[in-house]
């Protein structure tokens, strides 16, 4: 499947070596390709492109660009790029302006999920690899052998189908799908949470597993 991905940060990038592991043809944008030399040259068949050339050439798209930078990438790709396509989006709504731990820039009655959405009705929002460090979310059976939980918020059932497919091959065991747009708010509010836990272990490498 073609894929594309917006962002080319760590998540960006290690979703981009997974998908192309995987057998995807991989597109990956970035504002500044030059940076991702070094990372291209042990890659070889990922493309990269602007953001407007990465959202044509995917059939899946990826949001992997920082919160505060989102709203503004997703214009550079360009609506007619983006309509009628499904994005997974990883980002969080995360505000450093005044240092760490950081605040959220949107929360409680809204969510950067929701503000994609609500910006481009056509395209097909799934929050999703929100809550976890970029490894677990490429290889979360390095953890407890997957035993843990993913969740995904959206509002079209078809493609949250598609994406729990795509997050099975990742090698994800439990997915729960949280419901609407909406319930990403409540993923995103658990980021102040994950931030706190990842300082008290100075290790990202753990996750939530439910137990009833």
């Amino acid at each position: 499947m073609k894929t594309g991905i917006l962002g080319s940060g760590m998540v960006g990038q290690a979703i981009a070596a997974r998908l192309f592991e995987l057998g995807h043809d991989v597109m990956i944008g970035t504002r500044n390709p030059k940076k991702l030399s070094a990372w291209l040259a042990e890659h070889h068949g990922v493309k990269v492109g602007s953001f407007a050339e990465t959202a044509s050439h995917g059939e899946m798209l990826f949001n992997a660009v920082s919160g505060i930078g989102t709203l503004d990438a997703l214009q550079m790709a360009g609506e007619s790029n983006l309509d009628g396509k499904i994005m997974v989006d990883i980002s969080n709504p995360l505000d450093f302006s005044k240092g760490f731990p950081p605040s959220l820039s949107v929360s409680n009655t809204n969510s950067l999920g929701e503000q994609i959405q609500q910006a481009y009705p056509a395209l097909k929002v799934v929050k999703s690899l929100n809550t976890v460090t970029a490894q677990v979310m490429i290889h979360p059976r390095k953890l407890a052998d997957g035993d843990h939980q993913i969740f995904i918020s959206g509002n079209d059932a078809d493609a949250k189908s598609q994406v729990t497919k795509l997050l099975e091959s990742f090698g994800w065991r439990h997915i729960m799908d949280l419901g609407d747009i909406t319930t990403a708010r409540g993923t995103e509010m658990y980021l102040p949470l994950w931030v706190r836990m990842y300082g008290a272990m100075q290790d990202g490498m753990f996750n939530i597993k439910i137990v009833r």
